[in-house]
């Protein structure tokens, strides 16, 4: 957190239960003068950009598979996470509605 002082960070999040824990909210508070966390609506998916690319993530990584382990989950997640690093471009679209 330190290494981006003085600028404060701006942490959206959705409504996803373990985002409301109690000791989620004890960290946030306990870091307040670095980070500022605002929730989005309710039901409102159109305004995560990070919705299309779990999207995408579940497509590529674990739609129609099975995995012995989860190990082999673990690994074609990270898989798919490097992909799109690597290739920006394949995820490009995903994120046209919030440039």
């Amino acid at each position: 957190m330190k290494s981006y002082f003085p600028r404060k960070i701006y942490f959206i999040q959705d409504n996803a239960s373990y985002h409301k824990d109690s000791q989620v909210w004890d960290w946030f508070s306990t870091h307040r003068e670095y980070i500022e966390v605002y929730n989005l609506p309710p039901y409102s998916p159109d305004f995560n950009a990070a919705e299309p690319l779990w999207h995408h993530t579940r497509v590529c990584a674990t739609h129609n598979r099975y995995f012995n382990t989860m190990d082999e989950l673990e690994s074609s997640v990270i898989s798919t996470f490097r992909s799109m690093q690597r290739n920006p471009l394949q995820i490009q679209g995903y994120l046209h509605p919030f440039q």
